[in-house]
């Protein structure tokens, strides 16, 4: 049962990070080859930090911990919700569209898109 609500959570937390920043990030990485290669070299960084968990997720500075047995859905959601945490208590926002554009610069915003490319859709 706690592995069930884990992983309805987990796909919660996706599909908010989906809606919000992963759906008009791709968008725009899919007309702009420079932030696709971006996103895509962020995306294979979180790929190796979900099959590797729990090691420190990134920069040195935010860290997931997740049971071995967690599935891959899971652990994206924690690392998502580690960033977003860590993102909040620096104070910094995530970057959004302005005037039809949306260049993220960021690299919290970058990773957040490449976790919702790796979560698929």
């Amino acid at each position: 049962m706690r592995a069930a609500v884990a992983e309805w959570s987990a796909h919660r937390v996706l599909r908010r990070l989906m809606d919000t920043v992963g759906r008009p990030g791709l968008r725009s990485a899919a007309v702009e080859p420079g932030l696709a290669a971006l996103v895509d070299q962020h995306a294979a960084a979180v790929r190796d930090i979900v099959r590797e968990s729990p090691h420190p997720a990134g920069r040195g500075q935010v860290a997931t911990v997740a049971p071995p047995r967690t599935s891959a859905c899971v652990r994206l959601a924690a690392y998502a919700r580690s960033l977003q945490d860590e993102q909040r208590r620096s104070g910094a926002s995530i970057v959004m569209q302005q005037d039809g554009t949306w260049r993220p610069t960021d690299w919290t915003t970058l990773r957040l898109i490449a976790i919702c490319q790796v979560s698929g859709p």
